[in-house]
């Protein structure tokens, strides 16, 4: 895609030609006979460049000459000053702008730790990476396909991200890999899902892995490549379907959530594992901004627990709640 830079280049280049054929033919009709093809197209250079050579084409008994020299210098320098200024422009914009966002970019992914990293922003993955914008948590998009990934930059140009190939091992490591919570495997193809799955577990075991696969044939080999878990939009899309029929308020009530601009999400929040036992009403107490829906302890749940009910070490926190209330509730847990 071409700059506008680039566009206003082309533009000043067949203006600064459109002068220099307009005044060789002028200066060959003002000064004939004796004017040459090459001493008027001198004349129009040395006139639009400044030079300040004499005449090369006899302009003393030819005062409207003098005019259209002025007019030719005029039009000619104003456009070479356009030219310059562009061209030092669409340099910036090419060169210096681009260097200067990948090593910001880079630093930006550098001090990131704890985030999750994309791999394909395209249909669906361009959906993950929507959702955690809404919900404020830090990601670094991988894309190969670069009309894929332009599209979601246009929507979105600060996003961290890398051209490359999300299951090359040296692009993992630029994304901060060894430092993220998880990673999203959405491309649209399963093998690459798969590769991308078995890389990310061999440079970082402690990463959870979530793997888009069309056939759900392949989940048994996705999970010995890696996956923690498994997403198959055609399965999903078919229950999705079921859902709206038999249980149509269910499914509009979540709707409804997943589009308010307060970003409300059912959310989880786990409970370090060194932290002392502290009751429900001291982790989540009662507020506007949560609703505690249930605790998840040692493969048992709890649903709408009292208040005085103690949340172990290890147990995770599902609730309702905004992103700021996630991150109240976040703060209470890293309490000690």
């Amino acid at each position: 895609m071409r700059s506008r830079h680039f566009r206003g280049l082309l533009a000043g280049t067949a203006v600064l030609v459109a002068v220099h054929a307009v005044g060789t033919l002028g200066y060959h009709w003002i000064g004939r006979p004796q004017a040459s093809w090459v001493d008027s197209f001198y004349m129009t250079f040395i006139t639009v460049a400044t030079i300040g050579y004499g005449e090369v084409v006899d302009l003393t008994h030819h005062p409207y000459g003098r005019l259209f020299t002025v007019a030719i210098a005029v039009v000619g320098i104003v456009n070479l000053s356009y030219l310059f200024s562009t061209f030092l422009a669409w340099l910036i914009e090419s060169d210096l702008n681009a260097s200067f966002r990948r090593r910001r970019m880079e630093r930006q992914i550098a001090a990131l730790s704890g985030h999750y990293i994309v791999c394909g922003v395209g249909r669906v993955g361009g959906n993950v990476a929507t959702e955690l914008l809404r919900t404020r948590r830090p990601f670094v998009a991988i894309e190969r396909d670069p009309q894929a990934l332009q599209a979601w930059l246009e929507r979105h140009p600060d996003t961290p991200h890398l051209a490359a190939d999300a299951a090359d091992d040296d692009a993992l490591r630029r994304a901060g890999v060894t430092r993220a919570a998880g990673v999203f495997a959405v491309t649209g193809d399963d093998s690459h899902n798969l590769m991308v799955a078995l890389s990310v577990k061999l440079l970082n075991p402690r990463a959870r892995v979530v793997a888009r696969l069309h056939d759900v044939r392949n989940a048994d080999k996705a999970r010995r490549a890696g996956a923690d878990e498994i997403v198959s939009p055609d399965f999903t899309g078919g229950m999705r379907i079921a859902s709206a029929m038999v249980r149509p308020h269910v499914v509009n009530f979540m709707d409804q959530m997943l589009r308010t601009d307060e970003g409300l999400r059912l959310d989880e929040v786990r409970v370090p594992a060194g932290s002392p036992a502290r009751t429900v009403g001291e982790l989540a107490p009662r507020s506007r901004e949560w609703i505690l829906v249930a605790t998840h302890e040692e493969g048992r749940w709890a649903f709408n627990p009292p208040d005085d009910h103690r949340v172990r070490p290890g147990a995770t926190l599902v609730l309702m709640t905004t992103p700021g209330g996630r991150a109240e509730i976040e703060r209470r847990v890293a309490q000690a």
